[in-house]
């Protein structure tokens, strides 16, 4: 048995990656004809635990596609515009931190043809995604995000730190 097979037993994960229970069958030998001296049993928590790994081996079985952007600034803002077709606004999320802006979503496929032999398929259909780099900090409790004819656009004002600021100077006489 290579260290592989044996970590992976350990973590209770099969070859493919998903959670597996190895149990004893009574006579010293476990499902997978090997030998075992323990017997293992599956409860409430081992079915959770495969529960959750089967999600989590979904979640990332399903691959995610970089989202095509532009972003540029202005005096006094960054602003990121993407196309994304056959989306509607409220299907895409737009998470924002001082310094970088994160834009997810979902592009589903209406129809499911069987009978259908693509040709070409270079539109990307499924979750999408991307994270962008400020380098400096923004205002986050002004950023504004619209999305009109299929355009993603988000404003977000810049934190103008070396701009110089006036003070009234008041007299106390």
């Amino acid at each position: 048995m290579n260290d592989k097979d044996f970590f992976s037993k350990l973590a209770g994960v099969g070859p493919d990656g998903k959670f597996t229970s190895y149990k004893s069958n009574g006579n010293g030998k476990n499902g997978n004809g090997q030998n075992s001296n323990n017997k293992v049993e599956t409860n409430s928590i081992n079915k959770t635990m495969a529960d959750n790994l089967e999600e989590k081996n979904e979640a990332v079985d399903e691959e995610e596609g970089q989202l095509a952007v532009d972003v540029y600034a202005t005096l006094s803002a960054f602003v990121i515009e993407s196309a994304i077709a056959g989306v509607k606004g409220d299907d895409i999320d737009v998470a924002i931190t001082i310094d970088s802006v994160t834009i997810r979503g979902k592009r589903t496929k209406e129809e499911k043809d069987a009978e259908k032999e693509y040709l070409y398929q270079e539109c990307f259909w499924g979750r999408f995604g991307r994270t962008i780099i400020l380098p400096s900090e923004i205002d986050s409790d002004r950023a504004t995000a619209s999305f009109k004819n299929g355009v993603l656009r988000v404003v977000l004002p810049k934190i103008l730190r070396d701009k110089p600021r006036k003070l009234r100077v008041r007299s106390d006489q």
